[in-house]
């Protein structure tokens, strides 16, 4: 192999170690995200996400945009995002625990209007 081609090759050799790195800790950073809500979920501290998306089907009916399940403040909230008929956008807080709904903002698709509630814990 010529020289002047050496430096080439370490140089994307290297530069392929540093990707490989960089992408396994994003994924790292993934998989610690979902198994830390698969322990919630096993240990009885967050209600299954099923379960959850059967009962808002029920009491809140919308096509499910987005969920989201965060601790905040040494609780679990589910954090979900529904369209509703008429273009209504509706995003709930919901104790991830009980199913409970801690907050619920609605937003007309003409945006004009924009309500939040909050029930009393």
């Amino acid at each position: 192999m010529p020289p002047e081609s050496r430096p080439f090759t370490f140089r994307t050799a290297a530069f392929a170690l540093v990707l490989a790195a960089a992408m396994a800790a994003t994924g790292a950073q993934g998989s610690s995200d979902h198994d830390r809500a698969r322990d919630a979920v096993q240990a009885g501290q967050v209600l299954p996400l099923k379960t959850v998306l059967e009962r808002l089907e029920r009491e809140h009916p919308g096509q499910v945009l987005e969920v989201e399940l965060e601790r905040d403040d040494g609780r679990w909230i589910y954090e979900v995002k529904l369209l509703q008929s008429g273009g209504r956008l509706v995003k709930l807080e919901l104790d991830a625990r009980s199913g409970e709904v801690l907050k619920r903002r609605d937003r007309d698709r003409d945006r004009s209007r924009d309500r939040e509630q909050r029930t009393q814990p």
